[in-house]
């Protein structure tokens, strides 16, 4: 049996920043103003937890906002039998074809 992998996210999260390399906007709207980043499109500061335009060319862009390249990975290893659920009986048709009477 194989064992399972299960990662969990640690708590130094932090946001996403319209300055950063990475970060690019879809419609081609913001515009670097003084010490913020606008947004032409709603005519507002950029606002990445917001806006479903944003987006990040390595890919690592979470929801909320959230920076993936700033969080840390812990991976926690599982036993098969606490992956696996409770096994599902099947009756008529489903059992027929499949030849077993309760499957995983």
């Amino acid at each position: 049996m194989k064992w399972s992998k299960e990662v969990e996210t640690m708590t130094q999260v932090k946001a996403c920043s319209p300055t950063c390399q990475s970060f690019k906007c879809s419609k081609d709207a913001t515009v670097p103003r003084r010490d913020v980043v606008w947004c032409r499109w709603t005519e507002e500061t950029c606002a990445i937890a917001n806006c479903t335009y944003a987006m990040c060319l390595k890919r690592r862009l979470l929801p909320r906002g959230v920076c993936g390249e700033t969080i840390k990975r812990k991976t926690v290893e599982k036993e098969p039998d606490e992956v696996v659920g409770p096994a599902i009986k099947l009756r008529g048709r489903a059992a027929r074809k499949i030849g077993e009477k309760e499957i995983f």
